[in-house]
């Protein structure tokens, strides 16, 4: 058996910004939205991806040229106060 340094777990934001960056891209693209729950999102998750789309659509629409920093700054951001402020609930749809 190797030693090495162990594998890195990912934090609760980390992941967070990875999911609602990723389906900010793909709603960005054309590929649709589903419910939260097939894109395996909280529903608090969901959220913070409806408000990235709204703003980066808005940022296309002014011609902004780099939407994929503002999708990343804009889901850390919320992720990060979503985390702050508790997080999911007790329900999954939080």
């Amino acid at each position: 058996m190797a030693d090495g340094p162990s594998p890195k777990a990912t934090s609760d934001v980390d992941l967070c910004v990875s999911i609602v960056g990723h389906w900010s891209r793909e709603v960005l693209d054309g590929r649709g939205y589903g419910d939260y729950q097939s894109m395996g999102m909280s529903g608090g998750q969901y959220d913070i991806l409806r408000e990235v789309v709204d703003s980066a659509r808005a940022a296309r629409r002014k011609g902004a040229g780099n939407i994929d920093v503002l999708v990343e700054r804009q889901a850390r951001e919320g992720c990060t106060a979503w985390y702050r402020s508790g997080g999911p609930g007790e329900g999954p749809w939080r």
